[in-house]
């Protein structure tokens, strides 16, 4: 697999919530951070992403804002 993302994350999937449409699959990363992301259903079920199984989150973004109180 080669991606132009800079930030790929490996991680397991932790979670699973499907709905009607969306899924939302958290990976849990080895440090134990999750990482949540909303997919469609369609797109859970070709990556044939189950709990346990490895699976990277690809975080691709023109802009990042960074916050602080």
């Amino acid at each position: 697999m080669k991606l132009s993302a800079r930030n790929v994350l490996k991680g397991t999937v932790h979670k699973i919530h499907a709905g009607a449409v969306n899924t939302e699959v958290v990976i849990r990363l080895a440090d134990g951070v999750e990482v949540v992301a909303i997919i469609t259903k369609t797109a859970c079920d070709r990556l044939g992403l189950e709990v346990g199984k490895p699976a990277y989150a690809v975080i691709k973004a023109s802009s990042v804002m960074v916050a602080v109180d």
